[in-house]
Protein backbone atom coordinates (compact mmCIF):
# COMPACT_ATOMS: atom_id res chain seq x y z
CA UNK A 1 0.00 0.00 0.00
CA UNK A 2 2.96 2.48 0.98
CA UNK A 3 4.82 1.96 -2.10
CA UNK A 4 7.99 2.52 -0.39
CA UNK A 5 11.01 0.95 -2.60
CA UNK A 6 13.24 -0.11 0.68
CA UNK A 7 11.85 -1.50 3.51
CA UNK A 8 13.89 -0.77 6.83
CA UNK A 9 16.14 -3.24 8.61
CA UNK A 10 14.31 -4.94 11.25
CA UNK A 11 17.66 -4.57 13.19
CA UNK A 12 16.72 -0.50 13.15
CA UNK A 13 13.74 -1.97 16.01
CA UNK A 14 16.48 -3.94 18.08
CA UNK A 15 18.30 -0.49 18.06
CA UNK A 16 15.50 1.85 19.07
CA UNK A 17 14.19 -0.52 21.31
CA UNK A 18 18.11 -0.40 23.10
CA UNK A 19 17.01 3.51 23.94
CA UNK A 20 14.17 3.87 24.71
CA UNK A 21 13.87 7.35 26.21
CA UNK A 22 16.06 8.31 23.33
CA UNK A 23 13.83 7.23 20.73
CA UNK A 24 10.49 8.30 22.16
CA UNK A 25 12.03 11.74 22.78
CA UNK A 26 12.67 12.04 19.00
CA UNK A 27 9.25 10.58 18.61
CA UNK A 28 7.81 13.20 20.92
CA UNK A 29 9.15 16.23 18.65
CA UNK A 30 8.53 14.08 15.37
CA UNK A 31 4.74 14.10 16.54
CA UNK A 32 5.15 17.91 17.58
CA UNK A 33 6.78 18.73 14.39
CA UNK A 34 4.17 16.88 11.89
CA UNK A 35 1.21 18.99 14.13
CA UNK A 36 3.34 22.17 13.03
CA UNK A 37 3.84 20.86 9.39
CA UNK A 38 -0.11 20.80 9.36
CA UNK A 39 -0.81 23.88 10.62
CA UNK A 40 1.92 25.46 7.79
CA UNK A 41 0.33 24.10 5.10
CA UNK A 42 -3.02 25.53 6.02
CA UNK A 43 -1.14 28.92 6.25
CA UNK A 44 0.17 28.85 2.85
CA UNK A 45 -3.42 27.79 1.46
CA UNK A 46 -6.12 29.30 3.93
CA UNK A 47 -8.41 29.54 0.93
CA UNK A 48 -8.69 25.77 0.52
CA UNK A 49 -11.59 25.33 3.09
CA UNK A 50 -11.87 21.32 2.82
CA UNK A 51 -8.13 21.02 2.92
CA UNK A 52 -7.76 23.53 6.19
CA UNK A 53 -10.64 21.80 7.54
CA UNK A 54 -8.80 18.27 7.00
CA UNK A 55 -5.35 19.03 8.16
CA UNK A 56 -6.70 20.67 11.26
CA UNK A 57 -8.20 17.21 12.27
CA UNK A 58 -4.50 16.32 11.39
CA UNK A 59 -2.63 18.96 13.66
CA UNK A 60 -4.76 17.64 16.55
CA UNK A 61 -4.23 14.29 16.26
CA UNK A 62 -0.77 14.75 15.98
CA UNK A 63 -0.47 17.27 18.70
CA UNK A 64 -2.53 14.40 21.26
CA UNK A 65 0.24 12.01 19.96
CA UNK A 66 2.75 14.56 21.62
CA UNK A 67 1.13 14.54 24.75
CA UNK A 68 0.71 10.53 24.46
CA UNK A 69 4.35 10.26 23.66
CA UNK A 70 4.84 12.38 26.35
CA UNK A 71 2.84 10.82 28.78
CA UNK A 72 4.75 7.99 28.31
CA UNK A 73 7.78 9.67 28.80
CA UNK A 74 7.03 10.50 32.09
CA UNK A 75 5.23 7.03 33.15
CA UNK A 76 8.49 5.85 32.65
CA UNK A 77 10.84 7.97 34.99
CA UNK A 78 12.21 9.19 31.70
CA UNK A 79 12.79 13.09 30.76
CA UNK A 80 11.63 14.75 27.37
CA UNK A 81 14.84 15.27 26.08
CA UNK A 82 15.85 18.44 23.53
CA UNK A 83 14.39 18.29 19.70
CA UNK A 84 17.27 17.41 17.41
CA UNK A 85 17.82 17.97 14.02
CA UNK A 86 15.83 15.24 11.70
CA UNK A 87 18.31 15.04 8.88
CA UNK A 88 15.78 12.76 6.85
CA UNK A 89 13.25 14.77 6.83
CA UNK A 90 15.72 18.22 6.11
CA UNK A 91 17.23 16.01 3.14
CA UNK A 92 13.32 15.09 1.77
CA UNK A 93 12.56 18.73 1.81
CA UNK A 94 15.25 19.46 -0.48
CA UNK A 95 13.71 17.63 -2.98
CA UNK A 96 10.62 19.77 -3.06
CA UNK A 97 10.50 22.47 -6.24
CA UNK A 98 11.93 25.69 -5.39
CA UNK A 99 10.27 28.72 -7.37
CA UNK A 100 7.41 26.62 -9.07
CA UNK A 101 3.68 27.24 -9.43
CA UNK A 102 1.67 27.38 -6.14
CA UNK A 103 -0.01 24.79 -7.35
CA UNK A 104 3.33 22.62 -7.88
CA UNK A 105 4.68 24.29 -4.34
CA UNK A 106 1.21 22.37 -3.01
CA UNK A 107 1.71 19.24 -4.39
CA UNK A 108 4.93 19.03 -3.82
CA UNK A 109 4.62 19.93 0.05
CA UNK A 110 1.82 17.01 0.31
CA UNK A 111 4.04 14.52 -1.32
CA UNK A 112 6.71 15.52 1.38
CA UNK A 113 3.84 15.24 4.31
CA UNK A 114 2.84 11.60 2.69
CA UNK A 115 6.12 10.63 2.32
CA UNK A 116 7.35 10.88 5.80
CA UNK A 117 3.78 9.72 6.88
CA UNK A 118 4.35 6.72 4.73
CA UNK A 119 7.96 5.84 6.36
CA UNK A 120 6.84 6.56 9.95
CA UNK A 121 3.66 3.96 9.12
CA UNK A 122 6.25 1.59 8.12
CA UNK A 123 8.61 2.07 10.99
CA UNK A 124 5.94 2.16 13.81
CA UNK A 125 4.59 -1.42 11.75
CA UNK A 126 8.03 -2.61 12.44
CA UNK A 127 7.95 -1.54 15.79
CA UNK A 128 4.65 -2.86 16.93
CA UNK A 129 5.67 -6.55 15.55
CA UNK A 130 9.07 -6.68 17.10
CA UNK A 131 9.63 -5.21 20.00
CA UNK A 132 9.62 -6.93 23.18
CA UNK A 133 7.80 -4.44 25.23
CA UNK A 134 3.83 -5.37 25.12
CA UNK A 135 2.75 -1.99 25.80
CA UNK A 136 4.68 -0.03 23.69
CA UNK A 137 3.95 -2.79 20.58
CA UNK A 138 0.03 -1.87 21.27
CA UNK A 139 0.68 1.97 20.91
CA UNK A 140 2.76 1.85 18.29
CA UNK A 141 0.41 -0.21 16.64
CA UNK A 142 -2.43 2.16 17.17
CA UNK A 143 -0.01 4.82 15.85
CA UNK A 144 0.73 3.04 13.02
CA UNK A 145 -2.90 3.03 12.07
CA UNK A 146 -3.40 6.94 12.27
CA UNK A 147 -0.20 7.41 9.89
CA UNK A 148 -1.72 5.52 6.88
CA UNK A 149 -4.80 7.65 7.25
CA UNK A 150 -2.57 10.62 7.62
CA UNK A 151 -0.40 9.28 4.28
CA UNK A 152 -3.71 8.47 2.05
CA UNK A 153 -4.92 12.02 3.02
CA UNK A 154 -1.97 13.88 1.92
CA UNK A 155 -1.61 12.13 -1.29
CA UNK A 156 -5.31 12.20 -1.41
CA UNK A 157 -4.96 15.79 -1.54
CA UNK A 158 -2.00 15.99 -3.40
CA UNK A 159 -4.01 14.38 -6.25
CA UNK A 160 -7.32 17.00 -5.85
CA UNK A 161 -5.40 19.79 -6.11
CA UNK A 162 -2.56 18.67 -8.65
CA UNK A 163 -4.75 19.51 -11.95
CA UNK A 164 -2.30 20.26 -14.03
CA UNK A 165 0.37 18.17 -12.28
CA UNK A 166 1.23 15.00 -13.07
CA UNK A 167 1.07 14.01 -9.71
CA UNK A 168 1.73 10.16 -9.75
CA UNK A 169 4.69 10.85 -11.96
CA UNK A 170 6.25 13.33 -9.18
CA UNK A 171 4.97 10.73 -6.54
CA UNK A 172 6.83 7.99 -7.97
CA UNK A 173 9.94 10.37 -7.92
CA UNK A 174 9.50 11.22 -4.66
CA UNK A 175 9.14 7.40 -3.91
CA UNK A 176 12.62 6.64 -6.36
CA UNK A 177 14.19 9.66 -4.22
CA UNK A 178 13.29 8.42 -0.23
CA UNK A 179 14.07 5.04 -1.39
CA UNK A 180 17.94 6.07 -2.14
CA UNK A 181 18.11 8.53 0.80
CA UNK A 182 16.93 5.88 3.38
CA UNK A 183 20.09 3.87 2.77
CA UNK A 184 21.89 5.82 4.70
CA UNK A 185 19.32 5.73 7.25
CA UNK A 186 18.29 3.28 10.37
CA UNK A 187 21.27 3.12 12.11
CA UNK A 188 19.99 5.37 15.22
CA UNK A 189 17.41 5.44 17.77
CA UNK A 190 15.52 8.00 16.06
CA UNK A 191 11.79 7.64 14.18
CA UNK A 192 13.98 8.39 10.49
CA UNK A 193 17.30 7.97 12.03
Amino acid sequence: MLGLKLETDPRWANIAESNLEEILTDHAWCEQKAASNAIKLISLNPELVDLATELLVIAQEELEHFQMVHNIIKARGYKLGREQKDSYVNELFKFIIKGGNQQQSLVDRLLFSAMIEARSCERFRLLSTTIKDKELAKFYHELMVSEAGHYTTFLGFARQYGKGVDVNKRWEEFLQFEGELIKSYGKKETIHG
